[in-house]
């Protein structure tokens, strides 16, 4: 399926760890592992939903494939170019094509600026417009995301938290970039917003040909507007797929447990379904267990699993799964 596409973006063992300091003399004591080792492509074109428990490292990648964090190892290639390696005039350059539509629309927006100025800001940092020529643009952009071009003058408290995250799309898109992070774009926001926002991106992603990292919590949200689907786990990506696929036949025990959580609206095959419950809570990312980060939890663990960390492997075409007995579920 993915064979003849183009990867736009391409991730290779990202890490990112953030030192703990202690003391008069701030000596580091240890470090907190929030994206240790993770790797995948994006491709042209295409919604890639990165999925998982809170603190499991989504928007920390998210974030340093930006470059807002600076990694601790690895490479993002963005259109075959190494962005680790960028010096920062080179690095702001290319941040014309890259964008974030970040998760809380009420802090995301300098509330001491007008709408006409956050969205024509981007447009003035990188000199792509001046003047009249800006408030044009942003009228257009203000259409664009279904608000009236006349809410230019007013200021984000105006706005209700559906209006806000429509104000930070039109200003990430403001630039014409081919990829944009969304962060969580819908969690903040009521039931009855959240489809209106995510139909929203897909017109737009057909529109311009956008290119999204989808980072969510819903995953039934996520089967809808993903293309493929990869799942995290305290900073390690467990399985990656086809998004059909890895719905209808999961591989990894850590994202069975999670699909057996989302409810289904058909009460007589809700109440028929097997739930699969995990023992234990999350292991803390500052002494993450060795092998396997899942195996503390894992219904299936072995003691090879303490021992090794499973390959992140392809088990059929475009299904990826780190797991050393991943096959008994094919």
């Amino acid at each position: 399926m993915t064979a003849n596409k183009e990867a736009l973006l391409n991730v290779e063992d990202l890490t990112m760890h953030f030192p703990i300091y202690k003391g008069l003399f701030r000596k580091q004591v240890g470090a907190v592992h929030a994206v240790d080792g993770v790797s995948f492509n994006v491709y042209r074109g295409e919604t890639l939903g990165l999925v998982g428990e809170s603190g499991c490292g989504k928007s920390t990648t998210g974030r340093a494939i930006l470059q807002l964090y600076h990694p601790t190892r690895g490479a993002v290639n963005f259109e075959g170019r190494n962005l680790v390696e960028m010096k920062k005039e080179e690095l702001r350059h290319m941040r014309r094509k890259m964008q974030m539509i970040f998760q809380d629309p009420y802090a995301s927006l300098n509330p001491r600026m007008s709408v006409g100025e956050i969205i024509g800001e981007p447009l003035s940092v990188h000199k792509i417009a001046s003047g009249k020529e800006i408030q044009e643009r942003v009228a257009h952009l203000l259409e664009l995301v279904r608000l009236n071009p006349s809410f230019a003058s007013r200021y984000p408290h105006e706005f209700s938290g559906g209006q806000r995250q429509r104000i930070g799309i039109a200003r990430a898109v403001a630039l014409q970039p081919s990829f944009i992070v969304c962060d969580e774009p819908i969690s903040a926001l009521d039931v009855s917003i959240q489809s209106q926002v995510v139909n929203l991106l897909q017109e737009l992603q057909d529109q311009f040909n956008l290119t999204y990292l989808f980072i969510a919590h819903d995953l039934s949200m996520v089967r809808h507007i993903s293309d493929r689907v990869a799942v995290m786990y305290l900073g390690v990506v467990m399985e990656l797929a086809d998004s059909n696929a890895l719905y209808d036949n999961p591989l990894h025990p850590y994202t069975q447990a999670l699909l057996s959580a989302v409810p289904i609206p058909d009460p007589v095959l809700e109440s028929k379904r097997k739930r699969m419950l995990l023992e234990g809570d999350v292991p803390s990312p500052v002494n993450p267990p060795s092998g396997c980060r899942f195996r503390t939890r894992c219904p299936i663990a072995q003691p090879i699993c303490a021992e090794q960390r499973p390959e992140f492997r392809e088990l059929k075409p475009g299904h990826f799964v780190a797991c050393h007995f991943a096959e008994r579920f094919m």
